[in-house]
């Protein structure tokens, strides 16, 4: 049996040839002629009702799958292909912007490379399999690269983690470059990071979503904060972050307490996001990010870090207020132990949420 190769991918012209000459010769042979013929050619008509069979239901799997978009229609490269092999294979060359042919099967192989399926998120992930809490490949853009995430599969399940405090082993006094990318361990369940401001603005930019803040302190008590519609702009308007209406029992550190003169200095809504190498904040005599040693959005300058400089044991001092802070619960002077920061769409239905978090 001869084999030819077509744009990567294996055809066993032949064999299909010779397949359908048997079925046109089996359909048109008598009762009484298959007798003569023995028990050989009964054995080769069955075989050949079997490949059939495995024809249309391989045909189906793949309608099935560009249907459901799991991958794109297969367009084969057809640029070295030589004349003698085009007219071998019936392929019509003639139109330079498609490939037509007259082989049915041709025109339902799939595509090179593999049948991953990225989610845009950990939501739909969970819809599609509701798999464990873990690290996933998801896609919140088709036109980036799959990102590794930690997806929150409790709580309700389908959140996307883009921020995680455990130990303070990890160091967020980072610079642009590492806030925009990424940073921190993606193994682990109990690992630290900041996700990317790059990805973090694809999973937030179009907003409808809730992001949910869960935070503990060293006693083990935890408390939460929801906020609706949280999103980022772009680099070229240095993240600026912008949120709708609070909920939940931690406070709104994000606005900055609940007098004027604290939400004046202390509101982050609005604020671009800033680093040790790149001042964005509005505190004019010095830089809230090199004094409380992260990259976060700054005023003049917060009540509330989360990317601050991790403190054993909660309660602190220091020059400048630069722990792990969330000011409405236990003020700027303790700095708390585990903080999370997640995301999923605004009209999602809970299985189990519990509002208490899942560290």
């Amino acid at each position: 049996m001869s084999v030819q190769y077509f744009s990567g991918r294996l055809f066993v012209m032949p064999l299909l040839l010779l397949l359908t000459l048997l079925c046109h010769i089996a359909t048109s042979i008598e009762v009484s002629d298959l007798d003569s013929c023995g028990a050989e050619f009964a054995a080769v008509k069955l075989n050949i009702k079997t490949l059939n069979k495995k024809l249309l239901i391989g045909r189906w799997q793949v309608e099935h799958l560009q249907r459901h978009k799991y991958f794109r229609p297969f367009r084969p490269d057809v640029s070295n292909i030589k004349p003698e092999t085009d007219k071998a294979l019936g392929v019509n060359l003639n139109s330079s912007d498609s490939l037509s042919t007259d082989m049915t099967l041709v025109k339902h192989l799939p595509p090179a490379g593999s049948l991953i399926v990225h989610d845009k998120d950990c939501s739909e992930l969970y819809d599609r399999l509701k798999p464990p809490s873990g690290f996933y490949r998801i896609r919140p853009k088709l036109h980036q690269d799959p990102a590794l995430v930690y997806c929150d599969m409790g709580d309700g399940g389908g959140w996307t983690v883009f921020q995680r405090r455990r130990h303070g082993k990890v160091d967020f006094n980072r610079d642009w470059v590492d806030y925009r990318d990424g940073f921190g361990d993606f193994k682990l369940w109990n690992d630290e990071f900041w996700l990317g401001n790059e990805v973090i603005y694809s999973l937030l930019s179009e907003g409808k979503n809730l992001v949910k803040i869960d935070l503990m302190d060293w006693d083990g008590k935890k408390s939460y904060a929801f906020y609706e519609n949280f999103r980022i702009t772009n680099e070229a308007d240095k993240y600026r972050l912008q949120y709708g209406q609070y909920s939940g029992k931690a406070g709104d550190a994000l606005a900055g307490g609940s007098g004027t003169v604290d939400q004046w200095s202390a509101c982050l809504s609005g604020m671009q996001f800033s680093t040790r190498d790149q001042d964005n904040d509005r505190f004019l005599q010095g830089s809230c990010a090199q004094e409380n040693k992260a990259g976060w959005w700054f005023n003049r300058c917060h009540a509330a870090n989360l990317n601050g400089k991790f403190y054993r044991s909660g309660k602190y001092e220091g020059q400048n207020d630069n722990g792990v802070v969330w000011g409405t619960w236990k003020g700027l002077w303790y700095s708390l132990r585990h903080t999370a920061m997640k995301v999923r769409p605004l009209l999602m239905l809970d299985d189990i949420g519990s509002g208490a978090g899942a560290f």
